[in-house]
């Protein structure tokens, strides 16, 4: 197969991955985070980890720009035009969706080394989601017509990239079944892990983003006195513990696996 040919057929699976990601992250009732996907997370880093997107996107000449962010400040909102991708370099963004009678629900925490508003390569006319940060934090600004260039010419970035979406996709689906079979403890318990990152090589032990009580309960589908609850018990068990911030062990994770 030609290398043309095969850049097409990548660019093809990027918008069909699109399109999957935001018609399920719509349709998810406020989640994010999978222990399982940690796991394959940390496997394909350990097996191809010389490709810097980061390095790349910073020397690749792009026509982008650099934007930096104070905590809680909107990066795009839900309806705005979708003519962007943003490639989060520092900080973080909570991703959430307004329904018709108001009621809003958190659908992703991101962190550096994500993508947001990839949906516009699939054809999105409007951002279906609205970014805000929960930290101060710095972007990276890549307009449409140029990310569309760059992933028809640049095949490692492409290939990253496609594997990006494609994993969070995945993501997306495993919280869907997390949120309609699993109790609320376990989805806590999933919740913290990822957001903490887990499955990065090295560590045993993470120091979680600020997030609110308020939000985890919005992202696990509870309510607040149900989230402080099951964090007082994992506090107990030694789960987690507050020292300068919210500090998760990794045995955190045999209450997602517990029966």
């Amino acid at each position: 197969m030609s290398r043309s040919i095969r850049r097409n057929r990548l660019f093809t699976i990027a918008h069909r991955a699109g399109s999957c990601y935001f018609c399920l992250i719509v349709s998810s009732p406020g989640r994010t985070v999978s222990a399982k996907t940690a796991r394959s997370n940390k496997k394909a880093n350990s097996e191809n980890p010389a490709f810097n997107v980061k390095l790349f996107l910073d020397s690749a000449g792009l026509g982008r720009r650099v934007a930096k962010f104070r905590a809680k400040e909107t990066v795009f909102a839900q309806g705005d035009p979708a003519k962007k991708v943003i490639y989060i370099q520092e900080g973080g963004v909570k991703l959430t969706v307004v329904n018709e009678t108001g009621k809003e629900a958190v659908v992703a925490i991101l962190k550096p080394g994500d993508f947001v508003g990839e949906g516009c390569l699939a054809g999105q006319s409007i951002c279906m989601v609205t970014a805000t940060t929960i930290a101060p934090t710095t972007v990276l600004v890549i307009g449409k017509d140029e990310m569309t260039r760059l992933l028809h010419k640049e095949q490692e970035f492409s290939d990253r990239f496609i594997a990006y979406m494609l994993a969070r996709n995945i993501r997306v689906e495993e919280d869907l079944i997390d949120q309609l079979f699993n109790s609320s403890e376990k989805r806590l318990a999933r919740t913290l892990l990822l957001l903490a990152h887990y499955g990065d090589r090295g560590q045993t032990q993470k120091l979680l983003p600020k997030v609110s009580q308020e939000v985890l309960a919005e992202m696990v589908g509870t309510t607040r006195s149900r989230v402080n609850f099951f964090m007082n018990k994992f506090r107990k068990l030694g789960f987690i513990k507050y020292n300068g911030g919210l500090h998760i062990n990794t045995s955190l994770l045999s209450i997602v696996l517990h029966d």
